[in-house]
């Protein structure tokens, strides 16, 4: 990566986002110098200065260092840098490659809840669910006792453990950890009589904040991801979902050994009624169900969600000035698209 880099320094002018190779100019009290180059000096200061302050004691002038653009220019002139956020940046680029190779990685564990273990991987904090952990090392605790169980898996704090990638989230800075992947794979269960289509029924083994797993066959798993447990919107898995529940669920994918199952197949899609019972111009009544950055999702018959956007309102707090969660509204069908199940809506005030 640093060759791409050097060589990337060479042909571009950089912009504000990218990650370069810099040289060491100089170090004071409160700020870090960079030579970028033909491209001018680069600073690191402020927190970002304070935050790898030690790191930068043991670097010298001429000394190779790698930073992200922040900003093209600062108060002084400079070219504003980070060297935390290049770091971060790169070790989500090292976790991606980890995880598409399916490479086993030894973390320390850190903490302990109910739901399973504590980590970090380049300081970028990291779970291991409790139904990912080896059978070796999984909680068996009668009755399911939440207490009994955290107690149990605080007896791994401070130990090392051999997992797996299972799932990463860049924008939510989360990573999700299997130890148990290397030994299913060593088990070598065949999913050879399994195919997309068929109907499996199993047991809920463990739910996570982006989809729960299922125990089906002999020992095989798979999982349910959030998107596909309802035709409605999902707050939270828990909210479907209990463990240890017995449920039938849809084969959508099976992809490098992983079978990926669906309960939202099993079920009759509302999206294919909408377009011959609305159409753009309609006013409906629906219930605000959700407010996020970009829109209010408002709920209508049929358990379908449609968007109310933001430009309707300007702002967030004007959206949340006309509008009360689970309170219901009239509004104008303006886009229909059912098979991106895709509803646009505006609020007709009164």
């Amino acid at each position: 990566m640093k060759q791409q880099l050097k060589e990337k320094n060479l042909l571009e002018i950089p912009k504000e986002g990218e990650i370069v190779e810099a040289k060491v100019a100089g170090k004071g009290r409160a700020a870090a110098f960079v030579d970028l180059g033909s491209f001018g000096t680069g600073i690191i200061y402020g927190r970002e200065f304070q935050a790898v302050k030690d790191e930068l004691k043991d670097l010298k002038q001429g000394d190779p260092i790698t930073v992200k653009i922040v900003s093209l220019d600062s108060e002084d002139g400079y070219v504003e840098c980070s060297r935390i956020q290049a770091k971060k940046d790169m070790a989500w680029e090292t976790l991606e490659k980890q995880k598409e190779n399916n490479e086993t990685i030894t973390v320390k564990i850190e903490g302990a809840n109910k739901g399973g273990l504590l980590s970090k991987i380049s300081g970028i904090p990291s779970f291991i669910p409790s139904s990912q952990l080896s059978s070796e090392n999984y909680p068996r605790v009668e009755g399911g006792d939440s207490a009994k169980v955290l107690k149990e898996l605080q007896k791994f704090i401070g130990k090392e453990m051999n997992v797996r990638i299972l799932d990463l989230s860049k924008e939510g800075e989360k990573i999700i950890l299997s130890e148990k992947a290397k030994e299913e794979e060593k088990s070598e269960v065949p999913i050879g009589d399994y195919k997309e289509g068929d109907v499996v029924e199993g047991e809920v083994t463990g739910i996570v904040d982006f989809g729960a797993f299922i125990r089906f066959g002999e020992g095989i798993e798979g999982l349910i991801h959030i998107s596909e447990m309802d035709w409605s919107l999902v707050e939270s898995p828990h909210d479907i979902l209990k463990e240890e529940e017995k449920v039938k669920a849809k084969i959508i994918k099976i992809e490098n050994g992983k079978i990926f199952l669906s309960l939202k197949a099993l079920k009759k899609d509302p999206w294919k009624e909408v377009e011959k019972n609305y159409k753009e111009g309609d006013v409906i009544k629906g219930a605000v169900s959700k407010f996020m950055s970009f829109g209010a999702f408002v709920e209508i018959k049929g358990g379908i969600q449609g968007l109310c956007h933001i430009s309707e309102f300007q702002t967030r707090e004007k959206m949340e000035e006309k509008l009360e969660i689970e309170k219901t509204y009239d509004f104008k069908i303006l886009a229909i698209n059912a098979s991106e199940h895709r509803l646009s809506l505006r609020l007709i005030e009164k």
